[in-house]
């Protein structure tokens, strides 16, 4: 009797060391993920600096009919209602 409750204890001594160091690596991952999201705003946020800048400087004109022509075709939001008919 005494060696199954051993038994016993040892697994689930084994099954929470296995979920503590899943958890760890859990965590690194996240905290990496975060550190990637505020990299990338961070750059998104130069580039969008960047290209206000150059617009700025005699880049394209806003109101120039040619770059809207130039411009790919935008996808809408299709309600799945309107589907259904």
């Amino acid at each position: 009797m005494l060696t199954f409750v051993a038994i016993i204890a040892i697994v689930g001594l084994l099954v929470a060391s296995a979920a503590l160091l899943k958890a760890r690596s859990a965590g690194r991952r996240a905290e990496r993920l975060a550190e990637s999201y505020w990299e990338l705003r961070y750059e998104t946020g130069q580039l969008k600096a960047r290209l206000n800048k150059l617009e700025s400087l005699g880049g394209p004109v806003a109101d120039d009919p040619e770059p809207a022509a130039k411009q790919p075709a935008t996808t809408s939001f299709i309600p799945l209602a309107s589907l259904k008919k």
